[in-house]
């Protein structure tokens, strides 16, 4: 159950309050949280982008085709990098009114297409919702 938002700054307060009475403590309670981790690799993965970017644009300047090719390299490798990081931090960090039965390829994205949590169910509310209406003898579906 997510908490409301009073309830999330009273929680924020409670944590500086914390970090300001015991500074150790709180480095340490920051570097076990995998939002920093994830934050800190989208920040590098961006940090690459803008590098490889620097690189191809050098070397389209200086007509070096290495540098064009490392360029390319570092900026698709960087893409990639914050792509991953970026879905891995999506899928901890959902927002407040997600519902549970949000399709689950957002959850794990190397399943199938049907891999859903609920799919039949909702399939089967569907199949007799329209029966139900076929009894009472209203035909439309």
């Amino acid at each position: 159950m997510p908490l409301s938002e009073h309830e999330q700054r009273q929680l924020e307060q409670i944590e500086q309050a914390l970090y300001r009475e015991d500074p150790k403590f709180g480095r340490l309670v920051r570097s076990s949280d995998p939002r920093v981790h994830y934050k800190r690799k989208l920040v590098q993965a961006f940090i690459g982008i803008v590098i490889g970017a620097g690189a191809l644009a050098a070397g389209v300047v200086t007509h070096r085709v290495y540098l064009d090719a490392v360029g390319a390299a570092v900026m698709l490798l960087s893409l990639i990098w914050a792509l991953v990081s970026w879905r891995r931090h999506a899928v901890r960090v959902r927002p407040a009114g997600a519902k549970a039965s949000q399709p689950r390829a957002a959850v794990d994205p190397g399943r199938g297409q049907d891999s859903r949590p609920g799919w039949r169910a909702r399939l089967m509310e569907r199949m007799e919702e329209r029966w139900r209406r076929r009894q009472e003898g209203d035909r439309r579906m």
